[in-house]
């Protein structure tokens, strides 16, 4: 690893100089309809387009070309599921006739280009194919992670207002069997707008009862449009600058928040990604280890790898427990993987299961070159653990959900960068990273600040919020005009390293996954017995945070306050899911406060932390600290 040896300082500085020069070289690797007429256009959009004028389709680019340009039976997916104990490979050309299949039923069902489809779907096949076939026919897929509760589906059919939901009859889960079809029934019944129509996937551990004149039989409809030749449906034309797909990020207070993603940028910086940033030839093995439901899944579990002509793993089983902490070896060596991509919380796991490494004896990992992390800041012994287990380079990187891929990482295929522990390493081309003060002003190297990114931001990155171009502009872009806001905090060092420490709002990160704290404060004041609440991130070993809840009881509430503790934590894990891992809520007299009634997050947050704080200047009575403290430390948590 030396710095001198690899292009990355090079490839940057050429991208300064000429960005549309850079982005439109790249955009030459996408299969265009019709080439754009201006690479960026600054007076279309909030903040200018990527690839106005263009005229494509992403599944073509994904699928069809591969095929025709004979890839047609290299392994698309390789779906491993040890929680339904199967295993399935899809050529690129099976891969085409399903998508075709299932696009032709959709179009029978009344979609049209534009048209908005929901996927409320487990880790199977089915999910990437409804994907490809919504962007065969230029509709916008918004895929719903299978873990929100039904309240949670329901504010996204509202927002997005799908033609038609896809889902399936039940999820798996290590020992248990998650009942979709009553989630999505509870959902539309709580959901103001209805889907005309519903295509359930039948799953042998669970069948679901279908609802006569809205549900279909996905397998049945599949046969039929098979047996009668109505598969066939080419990809429809759409502008560069078209949604392909809407997937809704933090808060879950009022109006979720849609990000947009386009067809343009998104395939030429997805594609640019695959060979630069994470060394990948087409043709080779690699394998995301997330969910389609979230950000990671849609970027390098479905369309990247597809994009570029890889073979895509899709797992459906956890880092430990499906059998054993072995799980990961088994399926790199298995399928032969060259570079795998997951979030810390998965290796804090195995570790945590196998602190020795002693599983990976029995795998044959020769083919297994990298390694990278992403999701949440990766703790320096969690990378230097993996490092000496696997011998192969272990990358950080950070992004969000709203850039679609790595704003800061370690170029492996322009030639790795030296690793520097507890940094995500440097900005990726198209990102001009800089760190500010609250005063708008840049800080000093090694200065902790705001990090904010300069505009535009590069393709592939969000162009605005579903239908919500001023609330876009009003959480991203008002508070540092000129540049987009990450609400990320961290520093740059002197060799311009980003090494990015917390949130800088209340969005706090469990596994990877970005919740909002004020979401599950309104579910917890929403119990009868609740006066007020506040709900904070603790640091936690192996997922990264988790989220603790405060609760002051009503005045002359004299239920057992055990009792309410235990209604709160169901509630949240009812509304907002599982996901939320809410394990812990603490009645408290009182919470500290300004003397303007704000509440004291991040001084409670430091106290849980064990960290070093300092009394707060504008605090209205500094004895409730002293009590907020004590509360803690009676459930094992504080200094």
């Amino acid at each position: 690893m030396d710095a001198r040896t690899s292009r990355y300082h090079d490839v940057y500085a050429r991208w300064q100089r000429d960005p549309q020069g850079f982005w439109g070289e790249a955009a030459r690797d996408i299969d265009w309809i019709e080439p754009p007429k201006q690479v960026f256009d600054p007076n279309a959009g909030v903040y200018g387009r990527w690839f106005t004028g263009g005229v494509c389709n992403t599944c073509w680019n994904a699928v069809d070309r591969h095929v025709l340009r004979g890839r047609g039976e290299q392994a698309a997916i390789i779906y491993d599921s040890p929680l339904a104990g199967q295993k399935r490979t899809i050529s690129y050309h099976r891969l085409q006739v399903e998508t075709q299949v299932l696009a032709a039923i959709l179009r029978n069902l009344g979609v049209e280009k534009g048209d908005r489809v929901v996927l409320y779907m487990p880790m199977v096949p089915e999910a990437v194919i409804a994907m490809l076939a919504c962007a065969r026919i230029g509709a916008v897929h918004s895929v719903v992670f299978g873990g929100f509760a039904a309240n949670e589906l329901a504010t996204r059919i509202d927002d997005a207002k799908p033609k038609l939901i896809l889902s399936a009859s039940c999820g798996l889960e290590v020992g248990r069997i998650v009942k979709y079809k009553p989630l999505l029934d509870e959902a539309i019944a709580l959901a103001r707008h209805k889907p005309d129509a519903c295509l359930i996937l039948q799953r042998p551990q669970q069948e679901a009862a279908l609802v006569p004149g809205r549900d279909h039989d996905w397998a049945k409809l599949r046969d039929e449009a098979i047996v009668f030749a109505r598969s066939v449906y080419d990809c429809v034309p759409v502008a560069a600058t078209d949604p392909l797909y809407i997937l809704y990020t933090s808060g879950t207070t009022g109006r979720p928040k849609g990000v947009v993603r386009d067809n343009g940028g998104h395939m030429v910086a997805l594609k640019w990604s695959m060979q630069n940033l994470y060394g990948v030839e087409p043709g080779e093995v690699y394998w995301a280890a997330s969910d389609v439901g979230w950000v990671v899944g849609h970027s390098y579990i479905v369309y990247a790898p597809l994009l570029h002509g890889c073979t895509s793993i899709l797992f459906e089983g956890k880092p430990v427990g499906t059998p054993d902490a072995g799980a990961f070896w088994r399926v790199i060596a298995e399928h032969g993987c060259i570079a795998m991509f997951t979030a810390p919380t998965a290796f804090r796991a195995i570790k945590k299961e196998d602190p020795q490494g002693k599983l990976l004896a029995q795998y044959d990992l020769s083919k297994f070159r990298t390694l990278f992390l992403a999701g949440e800041r990766a703790d320096p012994d969690t990378v230097q653990w993996a490092e000496k287990l696997l011998r192969v380079p272990v990358i950080d990187h950070w992004w969000q959900t709203e850039t679609g891929w790595a704003i800061a990482g370690n170029p492996v295929g322009l030639g790795q960068l030296p690793v520097k522990y507890g940094s995500a390493s440097v900005a990726m081309p198209g990102y001009q990273i800089d760190i500010v003060d609250d005063a708008r002003k840049p800080v000093a190297a090694n200065k902790i600040g705001s990090i904010v990114i300069k505009l535009p931001l590069p393709p592939a990155c969000l162009p605005t919020l579903w239908q919500q171009d001023e609330r876009f502009k009003e959480s991203y872009l008002a508070e540092f005009p000129g540049y987009y806001k990450t609400a990320d905090a961290g520093f740059k060092d002197e060799d311009g390293y980003i090494h990015v420490m917390s949130r800088t709002d209340d969005i706090i990160n469990v596994a990877g996954h970005r919740l909002s704290t004020g979401g599950m404060e309104e579910v917890l004041a929403a119990h009868k017995d609740v006066a007020e609440c506040a709900v904070i991130g603790v640091v936690d070993e192996l997922k990264g945070e988790v989220p603790c809840g405060f609760i002051v009881l009503k005045a002359g509430v004299n239920r057992p306050v055990a009792e309410i503790e235990q209604e709160c934590i169901a509630l949240v894990r009812e509304k907002i899911g599982p996901v939320a891992a809410f394990k812990l809520a603490i009645a408290v007299a009182r919470l500290p406060k300004t003397r303007s009634g704000k509440i004291l997050r991040g001084t409670m947050k430091k106290i849980a932390d064990g960290e070093a704080w300092t009394m707060p200047a504008t605090i209205d009575d500094p004895a409730i600290l002293g009590e907020i403290g004590a509360a803690l430390k009676g459930r094992g948590l504080g200094a």
